[in-house]
């Protein structure tokens, strides 16, 4: 009987109800096409589609260990049908995890299908896997999650453009996990250890100088002259307190910019600083500086202050650690710098959201707010 009759004899036991007989098909299938005189035949088109079929229906009505199991036997099979590791890799993390680490089947267009369909558990895997191609990484990049780009950081195994790494070393300014594999990470050059070298701790630090061979004074002057100048252009900046005709000035929101970026490279974009704009009456300075630290860009960051309710405030406050008893009184300030606005409710009725869960759900629920209020066109436009 060729390989072909033998598929074909399989098809019908594909459609068996019990488990036990559908679990003995899967060892029987793939042990035939391990078989090694099997092998030249199964690039043939009748072969493969005899095998996609069975394999399809069999995944389609399988119990949860079957498909483990399928993906288990089938992960590293060049022979298996794409569209197969493409189900099993949008499955459960548990099943995909196999095939999405493993799978010689997966192209690029497959897996940036995952980064967009599945799950963050499976976007880690993604940026785990090696040899990614660029417009893999370039997705994952852009989708910009902490632990997906903490992920692809350690991956040496995965070559990654100057660009991709310049990407990385910017994002390490707010998510501090990246510190430490960039500053291990075989590809650093030696421009962006300088960048680097600017927040990271003393031992990464130390770490930099030692393999790039680096001036720790011509560092330490350059990070106490940034630090100074910060500090120096916020004590000048006579901003317009309120928010309605903020963009008037398009200089001044430059050189917002500009300070804020500073702060950021001498580490020293911190809540603290959010209260020292508020009291010294920089309303969009603020707004700036806490969009910042929660990750939003300005305009999203609008939608928090200018409109009917506190909630928005609150949340972002509670995502950057701000304690509970200070929001009271940046309500309060904010109102007075903005005309009233956020307006509604008092500090009481969003005292729930310090605590109520985690600063990353927080995050995350922020962003979703935001996203929605500006689908729904909010209170303020860009």
């Amino acid at each position: 009987m060729t390989l072909a009759q033998q598929a074909q004899a399989l098809t019908d036991l594909a459609n068996m109800q019990s488990p036990k007989d559908r679990e003995r098909l899967l060892s029987a299938l793939i042990d035939l096409f391990d078989n090694p005189d099997a092998l030249d035949q199964v690039d043939r088109p009748s072969v493969q589609a005899l095998l996609e079929d069975i394999l399809l229906k069999l995944v389609g009505q399988a119990e949860r260990a079957i498909r483990m199991r399928l993906s288990e036997r089938m992960a590293e099979k060049a022979w298996a049908p794409p569209a197969l590791m493409v189900i099993l890799a949008l499955d459960e993390i548990d099943i995909a995890r196999p095939v999405i680490a493993n799978s010689p089947v997966l192209n690029d267009a497959a897996l940036i299908r995952v980064l967009i369909e599945a799950t963050i558990e499976h976007q880690i895997e993604v940026a785990r896997r090696p040899n990614l191609g660029h417009a893999v990484v370039d997705t994952l990049l852009s989708q910009a999650q902490p632990a997906v780009l903490t992920a692809i950081a350690t991956n040496d195994a995965t070559r990654l453009s100057h660009r991709h790494l310049e990407d990385l070393v910017e994002a390490s300014r707010r998510i501090a996990a990246l510190r430490s594999p960039l500053s291990r990470h075989p590809q650093l050059s030696s421009a962006l250890a300088e960048r680097l070298y600017v927040w990271v701790g003393q031992a990464l630090k130390e770490s930099l100088l030692t393999r790039f061979d680096l001036d720790p004074d011509e560092l330490t002057a350059s990070l106490a002259q940034a630090i100074s100048e910060a500090h120096g252009q916020g004590d000048a900046a006579g901003l317009t307190p309120t928010l309605r005709g903020l963009d008037s000035d398009q200089d001044r929101l430059d050189m917002e910019d500009r300070l804020i970026n500073k702060l950021l490279d001498a580490d020293q974009l911190k809540p603290s600083f959010l209260f020292r704009t508020l009291s010294e009456g920089k309303l969009s300075l603020f707004c700036r500086a806490l969009g910042r630290l929660c990750g939003q860009n300005y305009t999203r960051m609008r939608l928090v202050i200018d409109c009917e309710t506190p909630e928005r405030l609150a949340l972002a406050c509670y995502v950057i650690g701000m304690d509970r008893s200070a929001f009271p009184t940046v309500l309060n300030t904010v109102r007075k710098l903005s005309g009233g606005f956020p307006g509604g409710g008092d500090v009481q009725s969003v005292s729930a959201v310090f605590g109520g869960q985690g600063q990353a759900e927080a995050a995350i629920m922020l962003d979703d707010v935001l996203t929605e209020a500006q689908n729904t066109q909010g209170c303020l436009t860009s």
